[in-house]
């Protein structure tokens, strides 16, 4: 039967297995019933088919080592294909941008400061100069592998570098060596290195050490002047004085060097480097002359001790310029070690300026021709004006007969108010203006107050006569004695100022630009009030101001300021005088600060005018000024 036969071939092969599995026998007829009663045209589970399928999904488990490797080369070839193209497309693409890229984040900029520019004095001594200096500082990672040869053996390491530098820092070999150890690329040793001090270590030799150069500014003079020159902070920009004032152009513009740094951030000697200079700053000459701006300070530091006083200040300026020849402060500040922001009070600190604002009274009678020179006055203690406010003079006398001359000798409250009260309220304001009162004098200096001056209409019933004798209203020092420099040069009113000229990086010397003079009054009436001035030194209160040689002209005064409760139970002693009178040269200004030595201290006859024939006779000296060559004309002081 043929269509037995596949069925019977598979039951000899499942016979086969049986047989495998289990050794027991199957009687023949059993095994043809068997076989004839199972379908034909299908095989059974665990035929000779099966078995072979069976192999083979075995083998595709397990792995055909000829597919595992076609499998494997298809891998590799792909990944290779994919960073292939990769690498073709960044080389071809991006290779530019990436190169420019890492050759970015190897270069590094650095600050090439500029040089400051000097602060000189009108002879070109040095006040204010940059000098240089090195910050040095250890990369501890190259000193820990620095060796060198000693006694034919290789030493090195921070022990060694510390026992060779050590006697240059002035420190014990074992704490040097501690701050040579570690792991720092930046540790910073010292500041301000002198360059023969930086000098002294390169010569060693030993790899790991730099320095930054770090300009340092130096004042030369020290307090001498130090008040006004100021000095600079850690930044480099001026804080005080003429380094803050002037900050700008002495600064300079700092250039830049840009290179390229390898391992440790250190230049590449053959990569890419690049510079833009800096440009120096400017260089600016004062108009103070040391030699006179150390006596200005000596002579007011000395009066103020003697005087039992809070303080003081000095002005000398040249009257035919402005230029302020010395601007002296009890107390001066040292720039190299500032303890404060220094500073002049000469144009800081306001006050009443008393009696010497009556000159200003005395050119406005003359100009306007209320009065001259001998017009004759009985002039009481107690004067009441007509709308009834009362004055008196500063010490107790009968009715005096005093001419104009007199009563600006004589210092008197209740003269100047009798003369000045027939002088329009608005023209008083007018003059007072004029010579330079409530307004900026233009100084180079930061911190200048303008004084006080109210307008002519807000003047109440009284201070339209206070402000005759310099009540009522408010000025500086330099406002003062700039008024008395106005009258010596013939009525014209400069501008006072510190700064003679500037130098820039092209060495061009360019002088500063003024502001126009003010014809504040006659030649005829600033003449007069001179003359007037000579009196008061020869005949009046300024007796102490005389100077063997030369003729004098000034004008004391007295003012009230507030004291150390605020309240206005201090005074201010002051002397303002000009010389020599036949050619005048110097307004020299001098104030002190609640004197209370004596009794009489706080009069600037007895604190101020000595100080002033002091300074004042130094400088004539100094400046070649040849001694007045003839004897004062004297307008009468009585009739």
């Amino acid at each position: 039967m043929r269509a037995g036969a596949p069925a019977a071939r598979t039951s000899a092969s499942a016979g086969r297995t049986a047989r495998a599995a289990a050794p027991a026998r199957t009687p023949r007829g059993a095994r043809a019933r068997i076989g004839a009663d199972r379908s034909p045209a299908r095989p059974r589970v665990g035929g000779r088919l099966d078995a072979v399928t069976q192999r083979r999904l075995s083998q595709a488990r397990v792995g055909n080592p000829l597919t595992r490797v076609r499998v494997l080369s298809i891998a590799v070839i792909a990944t290779l294909a994919l960073f292939s193209g990769r690498l073709v497309y960044v080389q071809a693409y991006q290779g530019e941008t990436l190169a420019a890229q890492a050759l970015e984040g190897r270069m590094n900029t650095t600050t090439i400061p500029a040089v400051r520019g000097e602060i000189t004095d009108a002879d070109g001594n040095v006040l204010a100069t940059s000098v240089t200096r090195y910050d040095v500082f250890a990369d501890q990672v190259l000193i820990a592998d620095w060796t060198h040869t000693v006694d034919g053996a290789r030493v090195g390491g921070p022990v060694e570098a510390a026992r060779l530098l050590a006697p240059i820092f002035g420190e014990p070999e074992a704490e040097l060596a501690a701050k040579l150890s570690g792991t720092s690329k930046y540790k910073m040793l010292e500041r301000d290195m002198a360059p023969e001090t930086w000098d002294a270590i390169k010569e060693l030799g030993i790899s790991g050490m730099f320095a930054e150069q770090a300009p340092r500014r130096s004042y030369p003079a020290g307090t001498t002047g130090g008040n006004l020159i100021g000095f600079v902070g850690a930044e480099g920009t001026g804080m005080a004085g003429l380094e803050y004032a002037l900050d700008e152009q002495l600064a300079g513009v700092a250039g830049s060097r840009t290179y390229e740094r390898g391992l440790g951030g250190h230049a590449i000697p053959t990569g890419v480097q690049s510079s833009k200079a800096a440009v120096p700053g400017t260089d600016v000459r004062t108009t103070l002359r040391m030699d006179l701006q150390w006596k200005a300070q000596a002579a007011i530091d000395a009066q103020v001790a003697k005087m039992g006083a809070s303080g003081g200040f000095v002005v000398v300026m040249d009257v035919k310029t402005g230029e302020i020849y010395a601007l002296a402060d009890s107390g001066a500040m040292d720039p190299n070690k500032p303890t404060g922001f220094g500073g002049s009070k000469a144009i800081s600190t306001i006050f009443d300026p008393g009696s010497t604002a009556k000159i200003v009274t005395m050119a406005a009678a003359l100009e306007t021709g209320v009065a001259t020179p001998t017009s004759q006055y009985t002039v009481p203690y107690n004067y009441t004006t007509s709308n009834g406010q009362t004055f008196k003079d500063s010490h107790e006398h009968g009715d005096e007969p005093w001419t104009l001359t007199g009563i600006l000798a004589e210092s008197s409250n209740t003269g100047t108010v009798m003369v000045g009260e027939q002088i329009p309220k608005q023209v008083r304001h007018d003059y007072l203006t004029k010579f330079g009162f409530g307004e900026k004098t233009g100084i180079e200096l930061a911190g200048e107050e303008r004084g006080l001056l109210a307008d002519a209409d807000a003047w109440d019933g009284r201070t339209q006569y206070t402000v005759l004798f310099g009540q009522g209203m408010a000025a500086t020092a330099l406002q003062a004695t700039n008024v008395f420099a106005t009258m010596a040069n013939g009525g014209v009113r400069n501008t006072p100022h510190l700064v003679a000229g500037t130098t820039g990086a092209d060495g061009v010397y360019t002088p500063s630009p003024l502001a126009d003079p003010v014809q504040a009054v006659s030649p005829e009436t600033a003449g007069t009030v001179l003359k007037m001035m000579e009196s008061a030194v020869l005949e009046g209160t300024g007796g102490n101001a005389e100077i063997d040689g030369y003729r004098v002209a000034g004008k004391t005064g007295t003012a009230q300021i507030p004291g150390a409760d605020g309240k206005l139970d201090a005074y201010l002693a002051s002397f303002v005088g000009v010389a020599p009178v036949d050619d005048p040269r110097l307004a020299v200004g001098v104030f002190i600060e609640n004197p209370t030595a004596t009794e009489y201290a706080k009069f600037g006859g007895v604190s101020a005018a000595p100080v002033f024939s002091d300074v004042t006779s130094f400088a004539l000296q100094q400046l070649g000024v040849v001694p007045s060559g003839s004897t004062p004309e004297l307008y009468p002081t009585t009739w």
